[in-house]
């Protein structure tokens, strides 16, 4: 059962939160993302949170994201493989394309790693043909 009471009061103190951290394209970090609705991705545990890749800044407080799963899809035109360095291990997911979203800086927890330019310029190719497919 989806615990929507939890999120709400979650949601509340997310929105009381004052963030001076910056941020900036292809850093990763965990995001309170939420309890969703249907097939929409969610976040998971207490804090609602999942790994989320900065694919653009739109200005000091917003930006659009990707979220990103443990679970390695196939790459394909929703998903793709991505690894970077958190702290000494390396850490393997796979960006889940369709779910891009804009987040509130004030959704930002704590930043695990930063991705590659080639990486990055990967996930941004398949995020262009979602949009303007061939």
């Amino acid at each position: 059962m989806k615990n929507y009471d939890r999120w709400n009061e979650v949601k509340k103190q997310t929105e009381l939160k004052i963030r001076k951290t910056g941020f900036k394209q292809r850093e990763v970090f965990w995001v309170r993302i939420g309890q969703n609705i249907g097939s929409e991705e969610y976040g998971k545990g207490n804090e609602f949170q999942r790994p989320v890749l900065i694919v653009r800044k739109i200005n000091s407080e917003l930006f659009i994201g990707v979220p990103l799963t443990s679970k390695l899809k196939e790459d394909n035109d929703y998903f793709h493989k991505i690894s970077f360095n958190t702290k000494n291990t390396l850490s393997q997911n796979s960006a889940m394309i369709l779910q891009i979203k804009t987040f509130d800086k004030k959704r930002l927890m704590s930043r695990i790693g930063m991705l590659e330019k080639i990486q990055f310029n990967s996930v941004v190719e398949k995020i262009r043909r979602l949009f303007i497919p061939s």
